[in-house]
């Protein structure tokens, strides 16, 4: 049996990874700065990570969510205390599709509307109404364009209000930095703004983390830095550091009952024990703070780059855009140099989203071979 080809592929073959290097077939290392899609946050195969997966393993894999998991419990209790999001409620998912896919069902239950606000160049995913919710015609299949969204533009209040008030719209879902995109990312003024108009007009704020939480910009979630109180928060990526895992955090005003939301996967005992491991080492190893400081050195070093424009994000969630498509560049990075870096819907955009365990020798290498390659444009 062939596999459906739908991924376009670098010719690499990974067998093994270490921190922030990626290993093939071939005994050829490669630095990770893109993390396979910013999922690498605490390093590849860290040694708390795989005791945690491996114990766990070992007593018991899974079993369904009819019965008590009091992993649960602890990992609800362990993210209130290292996110700083009190008294919200957690339902765990597999994916960060799913995460917003269950945000945008379980707010369409509660205020009884049915239409999406979303924003141009956003991605939530390639399910039902994420994907309707996502600015990208090229994956939205005919069956899922009967979700109702609109889209504007990030940062345009007065547009967000002409549509709020017409009084039909579930939620606004917004990425506070987007990420396939293009790292762009809007005001303090707006975002407040923003929640102010959903609470005017009875409308669920949502604030997709998927890409950016769990410590990636340095805050543990990036709505954080703009003093934002979302009605939903969904996260994914990061917080297995490769173990799926999904799950949306849920604002005290808004209720539960049976039935509502379901999952044969989501919340099992490996994905908690994963989870948990990450929480222990962002703490332990400071890698918010890290973050911060090597954003910092990498976005410095970055100045002096030529043909650059501009250079986005925050953390270690950051896109360095030039003045010509990339895509050749990132494959001379990959196969001349050995490094991993990412792309996005701006074709003159790289991504960088490394393990936030990368020290600034690592950055360093990187800077040595983006300038050797871009002194033979």
């Amino acid at each position: 049996m062939s596999l459906f080809n739908v991924y376009p592929l670098f010719d690499i073959t990974p067998v093994s990874a270490k921190d922030i290097y990626v290993y093939d077939d071939k005994n050829v290392e490669y630095l990770d700065l893109y993390g396979g899609h910013a999922v690498i946050s605490i390093g590849h195969s860290h040694p708390k990570y795989v005791s945690a997966i491996s114990n766990q393993v070992e007593k018991l894999g899974f079993y369904s969510n009819a019965i008590q998991n009091p992993l649960q419990v602890e990992l609800a209790d362990k993210l209130e205390a290292v996110s700083g999001c009190k008294d919200y409620q957690l339902f765990l998912c597999n994916s960060g599709a799913e995460a917003n896919e269950n945000a945008l069902k379980l707010v369409s239950f509660h205020n009884g509307k049915k239409k999406v606000l979303a924003f141009k160049n956003s991605f939530h995913g390639r399910t039902s109404a994420a994907v309707a919710a996502t600015d990208n015609p090229k994956i939205v299949a005919p069956i899922n364009a009967q979700q109702k969204v609109d889209f504007i533009e990030l940062g345009d209040l007065d547009a967000t209000e002409a549509i709020l008030k017409q009084n039909e719209t579930c939620a606004v879902i917004v990425e506070f930095i987007q990420g396939v995109g293009g790292l762009d990312q809007s005001t303090t003024e707006f975002y407040k703004g923003l929640e102010q108009l959903c609470k005017q007009y009875n409308t669920a704020f949502i604030a997709d983390e998927v890409q950016s939480g769990f410590g990636r910009t340095g805050d543990f979630f990036a709505f954080q830095k703009h003093n934002i109180t979302p009605d939903i928060i969904s996260i994914a990526k990061g917080m297995g550091n490769g173990f799926p895992v999904g799950g949306i955090l849920i604002h005290p005003s808004i209720k539960a009952s049976f039935g509502l939301l379901g999952t044969t996967f989501g919340g099992n005992h490996l994905a908690c024990a994963a989870t948990l491991s990450v929480l222990e080492v962002l703490e332990e190893e400071q890698l918010m703070e890290n973050a911060k400081n090597i954003s910092e050195y990498f976005q410095e070093k970055a100045k002096s780059l030529p043909h650059l424009k501009s250079i986005k994000g925050r953390g270690l969630m950051l896109g360095l855009e030039f003045d010509f498509p990339i895509s050749e560049l990132r494959k001379k990075l990959i196969f001349n140099h050995h490094i991993f870096t990412g792309s996005a819907k701006n074709p003159n955009l790289i991504r960088i989203l490394p393990p936030l365990t990368i020290q600034k020798k690592h950055i360093d290498v990187f800077f040595e071979a983006l300038e050797n390659e871009l002194k033979k444009k």
